[in-house]
């Protein structure tokens, strides 16, 4: 790995909020938001609905320091929570799902987006993970982006933790990539040849209506419309910090390795667009469980030898961060306990009801980095 200073990165969760007796989702994000901010400040934000929250780190070259804000954001908003008498829960899906349409936050953004698109807006209680890698340029930004997404669907793999919804399971182990799928720009972004073609891209789709403004590219990896950053957005809510350093490490240890590739002039693997969809809607039923589609060689991989190979490809960067032992940790944990979507449906067998994996989602939130519970 080439010497330089180290990627900076940062990250985005998104929680839900639910009621701990009736297990429910509570609309509760306005008054949890102002009692958090006293702690946090703008760091905590709404989304879309007022079963939402949002927190964010600042951006971190340590991974230690970033796991520290991950965990010190999850503690201060589950107390803002607990004061309006709400749970917070990181989950892509929430078990128990709202009938009918949502309470959204209030908001000219959000009006406009709910006359525009309708029932989608009223199917997207979900939430993400979306880990920001610091980028010199915006046209460096892309060229990353073009290696990347071959990588997409392992990751999705990786992160799955949406297994439930409507208080049964879906059959897949990430049901948030399929809610979001369904978005006129969402899941494997396209292939650019530049920044100022992903421009035109992105000016077209404002002028024809087909989304709103910037924000609305919901490409599973796009560089940031508003810091400079490259933003990988296919990642469900991690549900303990643990999980959510995992990703952000892989992340952060991928764009460094394409950013080499880029500056040594190696060209991007360019697999077809149905494939790459394909690939990400296997992920998103399989989880790291059975079998993910490499979208170069076409082929069918098991999920442990497909990482492998991307452990093979970012290892040098992972030492070059210093992320290597603790990435090492990680996976293993992951490999012994499952993905966020396996200890949901551990939690949902024991019983067959939802109330107790709304529990287990509850009690391991707030899971202290490093902590060893399953």
């Amino acid at each position: 790995m080439a010497t330089g200073p180290r990627l900076t990165v940062g990250v985005e969760e998104e929680f839900l909020l639910v009621d701990p007796h009736t297990r429910l989702l509570v609309p509760a994000a306005a008054p949890v938001i102002v009692t958090a901010r006293a702690k946090l400040d703008n760091l905590v934000t709404p989304e879309l609905t007022r079963y939402q929250v949002e927190t964010r780190t600042e951006p971190h070259r340590n991974l230690g320091a970033l796991a520290e804000q991950l965990y010190a954001n999850r503690l201060q908003l589950s107390r803002a929570a607990a004061a309006h008498r709400a749970g917070l829960v990181s989950s892509g899906t929430p078990v128990l799902s709202p009938t009918g349409a949502p309470p959204f936050t209030p908001g000219e953004r959000y009006e406009r987006s709910a006359r525009a698109f309708g029932a989608l807006d009223e199917e997207q209680v979900c939430c993400a993970c979306h880990v920001h890698v610091g980028m010199a340029s915006r046209e460096e930004a892309v060229q990353v982006s073009n290696h990347l997404r071959a990588w997409i669907a392992v990751l999705i793999a990786a992160t799955a933790n949406s297994p439930l919804w409507g208080g049964r399971d879906t059959g897949h182990a990430s049901w948030r990539t399929v809610c979001w799928a369904r978005w006129p720009a969402a899941g494997p972004p396209p292939y650019f040849e530049s920044a100022a073609h992903y421009d035109d891209a992105v000016a077209t789709l404002i002028g024809t209506g087909v989304v709103l403004d910037a924000g609305g590219i919901y490409w599973d990896i796009r560089p940031s419309h508003h810091l400079p950053t490259l933003e990988v957005r296919l990642a469900d809510a991690g549900l303990t910090v643990d999980d959510t350093v995992l990703i952000a490490a892989l992340v952060r240890a991928a764009a460094a390795t394409a950013l080499a590739d880029v500056r040594a002039g190696r060209p991007a693997p360019r697999p077809e667009p149905h494939l790459l969809r394909a690939a990400s809607w296997r992920s998103a039923r399989e989880g790291l469980t059975g079998t993910i589609l490499d979208p170069v060689s076409r082929q069918l991989t098991p999920s442990s030898r497909r990482m492998h190979r991307l452990l093979a490809w970012i290892r040098p960067a992972l030492a070059w961060h210093g992320d290597t032992s603790q990435v090492d940790s990680l996976l293993s944990r992951l490999h012994l306990h499952g993905t966020g979507a396996v200890r949901q449906r551990a939690a949902w067998r024991r019983h067959r009801r939802p109330a107790d994996t709304v529990d287990y989602l509850l009690s391991h939130t707030l899971t202290a980095p490093g902590t060893h519970r399953h």
